[in-house]
């Protein structure tokens, strides 16, 4: 048997659970750690977000381009290693230098650029060890720990605030809270498996092999051979699949803008109509609609991938239309309940995106092609928190509600000439 086909048809057992658990906690501490910077702004320094808020994105845009690129080259365990490492020490060099705002600035920048340059190392990751049939739910459910993290550490935020009106103790129960859980996901990461897939494509055969008949139990004769495509080169591979490179483009630059503005960053715009002290508010309802949608997914998932694309862009554009109609008339009650199932919404395209940009490449530059996608995302988010500060929560609400339309037409695109992954191998796919 081929050595990809056992991992492809392999039962869902023990190891699967082991690496899945690393993957979850490791975006439960990203959910964590890019929580951070709009959480510790709101309490000290509200009115440099500005500077803040753009220079996280672009950092998480270059991690995402350099370690994405170095994890189809020296694997994706060693990217885990690194991207925590840099967040470990600049969350703590952030403790006692938090107040400073070029600190603050630059080391939330240090962390959002270790976060980028996860995506690429874990969406490889789980997209080569997990089986077919559960890739698609092993990749929504590990993701969707990021909304656990960044709720869970929104309502810390909450309660710190109650506890304490003192700013400086705040930020410090924040980070102390973040640095606990930075340090208990570390030692997890020991024991990540590294890809069978990406072994074989560097050679390392016999290395693939033991840890192939580990993790799926299999005693038979395996050989170790991939699609002649497995080991093309990145320009051949945007070349070749040019039309869904630029699909992903589109939908992924619209998901994860939308998601950052109305989870993060909305309640700095002017204009807006709750006030900057909504935003841990903001961040909990917001990540607790994320986490909850991906439970509703679930049964969908691994059946229809377009179909499941198409309907979480068309939900995004509606409820984002609501957004910017309940934010204009004042609407406390309606702000919320939209926020909350916009992000439901957010969370099956984040998965959509997570799973079709994980299968659709081959094997040599899947963490590459990941990290480019994300990079376009810091970027452009870049640009609409600035737009933001000068349009004002109005303008940024209808940004918002043209980028959701914007993603409802490349899905509907997919849907009518896109490639149906569910329940395929990788290696068919390419």
């Amino acid at each position: 048997m081929r050595l990809t086909d056992a991992l492809d048809r392999s039962s869902w057992g023990s190891s699967h659970w082991r690496f899945f658990a690393v993957i979850s906690l490791n975006y439960l501490l990203d959910g964590i750690m890019f929580s951070i910077a709009p959480l510790v702004t709101y309490l000290i320094s509200p009115q440099y977000y500005l500077v803040i808020f753009p220079s996280n994105l672009i950092a998480e845009s270059v991690g995402a381009i350099v370690l994405g690129r170095l994890a189809d080259r020296v694997g994706r365990k060693a990217m885990f290693m690194l991207s925590l490492a840099l967040e470990v020490a600049s969350l703590l060099l952030l403790v006692p230098l938090y107040r400073n705002i070029l600190a603050l600035t630059v080391l939330t920048s240090v962390m959002t650029f270790g976060i980028g340059g996860e995506f690429g190392a874990a969406y490889a990751a789980i997209a080569e060890l997990s089986p077919s049939r559960h890739r698609g739910k092993a990749l929504m459910m590990a993701t969707n720990f990021w909304n656990i993290g960044s709720a869970l550490i929104a309502g810390l935020a909450l309660l710190y605030v109650s506890i304490s009106s003192n700013p400086v103790t705040q930020v410090r129960y924040l980070l102390v809270s973040a640095l606990g859980t930075a340090l208990a996901v570390g030692l997890s990461r020991v024991a990540f498996p590294e890809s069978p897939r990406w072994l074989v494509v560097k050679g390392r055969v016999e290395e693939a092999v033991r840890l192939v008949r580990s993790l799926t139990g299999f005693e038979g004769e395996l050989s170790a051979e991939l699609p002649e495509e497995a080991g093309v080169g990145l320009r051949e591979a945007l070349r070749k699949y040019r039309f869904r490179f630029l699909v992903l483009a589109v939908i992924t630059v619209v998901q994860y803008v939308t998601y950052n503005i109305v989870a993060y960053y909305a309640p700095y715009a002017p204009g807006f109509t709750f006030g900057v002290s909504a935003a841990p508010l903001v961040v909990l309802v917001a990540n607790l609609g994320a986490s909850v949608g991906a439970f509703f997914l679930l049964p969908l998932i691994d059946r229809a991938r377009r179909l499941v694309t198409l309907a979480s862009f068309t939900g995004g554009f509606l409820t984002a239309l609501a957004l910017t109609i309940t934010n204009s008339i004042a609407s406390y009650a309606g702000f919320f309940t939209f926020l909350f199932l916009n992000l439901v919404f957010s969370e099956w395209a984040w998965a959509s995106l997570s799973v079709l940009q994980s299968e659709l490449f081959p094997t040599g530059v899947r963490a590459s092609v990941v990290g480019i996608l994300t990079s376009l995302t810091g970027f452009s988010g870049a640009l609409t928190v600035f737009l933001e500060g000068v349009l004002t929560a109005l303008g940024a609400f209808i940004i918002i509600a043209l980028m959701w339309f914007a993603g409802m037409l490349a899905s509907l695109m997919w849907f009518l000439k896109g490639v149906e992954s569910a329940g395929k191998s990788v290696d068919e796919l390419v």
